[in-house]
């Protein structure tokens, strides 16, 4: 959410630095068998949803 305005993005990339609420987060999980690199991308989606919770609760203390 920002502001009133429900915003999705496909790419975790376009997603800015600024928005109020993550509503969903749900990666594309790729078919098994799973490559390394699939792998290593599935283990870095824990560490990219706390960025994005971070973002979220500094910006829910800046509007108190």
């Amino acid at each position: 959410m920002q502001g009133d305005q429900l915003v999705e993005y496909d790419q975790y990339e376009d997603i800015p630095n600024d928005f109020d609420h993550v509503i969903e987060f749900l990666p594309e999980i790729p078919p098994e068998p799973h490559s390394r690199e699939q792998h290593e991308e599935i283990d870095s989606w824990h560490d990219k949803f706390l960025r994005l919770m971070r973002i979220e609760n500094a910006s829910s203390s800046k509007t108190r």
